[in-house]
């Protein structure tokens, strides 16, 4: 007689099912614990600060004591004179430096990637070198340069028969050094961006511009600036956002002074926490400051951002 046999096939074994779901979850995990270190970072020395800073600024510090004030501050800041005179100070550097380093820039970089100059690297080099140059550094620099007694430009201007110019002594002049000092820092770090988009616009545009009779301020106005819309786009929002906080070059250069008029938004925000150690309101300002980057920011992008 003879036995069936069942070809039914085995259960499998039931070891590998809970190794296989382990390995699955240790993948699922895996991702969060290699983010976690950096996000644990973030939150000390990013999000922690920028909590503090707020409630700081619904405080008013005296003698060491924090007492709630509320939004005492911020109203604080509507009667300030020395805030509006920061404020507008700032705002007359970015409306006539930031223009003028960004025209600057914009030509240095349609120059830079001309074919008839010979030696481009070189001259690329030369442009950003500035940039890599420290704020206080450089900010010494030129406040030696620019003494009124033995600077050396006023030491030039005296072999031409001009007269001393009062560059850090005289309201109207320390602007204009503070522009000249920002311009030759920052240009050529512009141009860089600026060239880097340049080389990306294609060369079919510019032989189009020329069948189609565009001279060189043609293609320039029709190519070139088209091109280049997303760079400026950047370096102006960039230098938007570096205008505003601006605070090394005044700092090291005059001081804020002569009589305020180097006063910007940055230096006034560091004399009320560590000269008056007034953290509450300095805090305010600080926030008053990031309220209008952001609305800035946001005017920019309307302005020159791709239209859709």
């Amino acid at each position: 007689m003879t036995q069936a046999v069942s070809t039914r096939p085995a259960a499998p074994a039931a070891g590998p099912a809970p190794a296989a779901g382990l390995r699955r979850r240790r993948g699922r995990v895996a991702p969060y614990l290699f983010v976690l270190p950096a996000v644990l970072l973030f939150a000390v020395f990013k999000l922690y600060p920028i909590g503090r800073s707020f409630l700081l600024s619904l405080h008013r510090t005296t003698g060491g004591t924090e007492t709630f004030v509320g939004a005492d501050n911020y109203v604080r800041l509507a009667d300030d004179p020395l805030f509006w005179t920061a404020l507008r100070n700032t705002g007359v550097i970015l409306a006539v430096q930031v223009p003028v380093m960004l025209a600057l820039a914009t030509a240095l970089a349609v120059a830079l990637d001309s074919k008839l100059l010979r030696g481009r690297p070189v001259f690329r080099l030369g442009f950003f070198l500035p940039m890599v140059t420290g704020l206080v550094a450089y900010g010494i620099v030129f406040s030696v340069l620019l003494n009124k007694d033995y600077g050396l430009v006023n030491w030039l201007l005296g072999l031409l028969g001009a007269d001393p110019v009062p560059w850090l002594t005289d309201p109207l002049w320390a602007r204009i050094s503070l522009g000249l000092a920002l311009t030759w820092h920052y240009t050529g770090y512009n141009a860089v961006i600026l060239l880097a988009r340049l080389q990306t616009v294609p060369r079919e545009l510019y032989d189009a511009a020329a069948v189609d009779g565009a001279g060189a301020w043609g293609a320039f106005r029709h190519v070139t600036l088209p091109g280049l819309r997303p760079a400026l786009l950047l370096t102006t929002v960039l230098s938007t956002i570096g205008t505003l906080q601006l605070f090394d070059e005044p700092y090291v250069l005059t001081g804020g002074g002569p009589d305020n008029a180097t006063l910007t938004i940055g230096v006034y925000l560091y004399q009320n926490a560590f000269k008056y150690f007034d953290f509450g309101y300095a805090s305010a300002i600080a926030y008053a400051l990031t309220v209008l980057v952001g609305l800035l920011g946001l005017i920019q992008f309307r302005l020159l951002g791709e239209k859709t």
